[in-house]
């Protein structure tokens, strides 16, 4: 009979490596008691020890769930807290919740991928995926932006993603800075003239929610429909099974409809983006 894992109990996961992405962004690689089999796009509880939990989108394959990669963005007491811990260390992990990326439906398609400072790395996952089986899709375009350039994550990456056969990858800044050779310009500056096929392309996108608005502005202002775009509202996903209601984005649950949402049901949603 196969072991059932109680959702409210998390599995024991050691810190085998933590990685500074950013001065604020840290990654943490975790190898839990068992491998935890996940979809991109699902999101983990992570437990620090007598202080709390807080939700995480992986931002690591699916094909290696013995190894779990979550980037965490330095913002408040649990987060605090991870960024002071090493190498050596014991947190917990339970999941995973919510669908994932629905990423069958893509297939044969273009897809667009939108991210912005930390939300690149729930859509790392993503990529990984689709990088996984690129010869099922059209083509895989990735559009990127930051602040500024030390605010960029997996900048190791960004290379090898550009150059693969069946990809491209544009890098934005908000402002000038120092050095910086590259475009300049808010991310949605990536989407005005956009080499794709339209009528044959999903997008996802993943940022805070300003960023998230105005990226769904402009992509409807440039042709798209809302049932192309996928929005990753990664917002307090408390209970992870749909009890708590801290989640709750018109009549759904995002830990459990989402997180990752197509724009067409939740268009009319008040105050969607906060």
């Amino acid at each position: 009979m196969a072991k059932v894992q109680n959702p409210y109990f998390p599995q024991e996961a050691e810190i085998l490596e933590v990685i500074e992405e950013t001065p604020t962004i840290k990654t943490f690689v975790l190898r839990s008691q068992e491998p935890i089999p996940f979809k991109a796009g699902q999101f983990m509880e992570l437990t620090v020890p007598q202080l709390g939990e807080a939700p995480f989108t992986p931002s690591s394959s699916p094909h290696k769930p013995e190894r779990m990669e979550i980037t965490i963005l330095r913002t408040g007491t649990v987060t605090d807290a991870l960024h002071q811990m090493k190498a050596g260390q014991l947190v917990g992990l339970r999941g995973p919740f919510g669908k994932g990326y629905p990423v069958q439906k893509f297939y044969g398609k273009e897809v667009l991928v939108v991210g912005g400072g930390v939300g690149l790395a729930p859509l790392r996952s993503l990529l990984y995926t689709l990088f996984h089986n690129i010869d099922k899709f059209k083509r895989v375009s990735i559009k990127y932006g930051a602040r500024q350039p030390e605010e960029l994550c997996f900048q190791r990456e960004f290379e090898k993603w550009g150059k693969l056969e069946g990809a491209d990858m544009d890098v934005t800044i908000d402002v000038p800075a120092p050095g910086w050779t590259g475009k300049v310009g808010l991310v949605t500056t990536l989407l005005d003239d956009l080499d794709l096929d339209l009528k044959s392309c999903y997008v996802v996108s993943c940022g805070p929610d300003v960023m998230l608005k105005f990226v769904t502005l402009k992509l409807l202002d440039v042709g798209f429909r809302p049932e192309q775009i996928y929005l990753s509202m990664n917002r307090n996903m408390s209970c992870g099974v749909g009890k708590c209601g801290h989640c709750v984005v018109g009549r759904y649950f995002l830990c459990k409809d989402g997180p990752d949402m197509n724009y067409a049901d939740v268009m009319d949603v008040p105050g969607l983006f906060g």
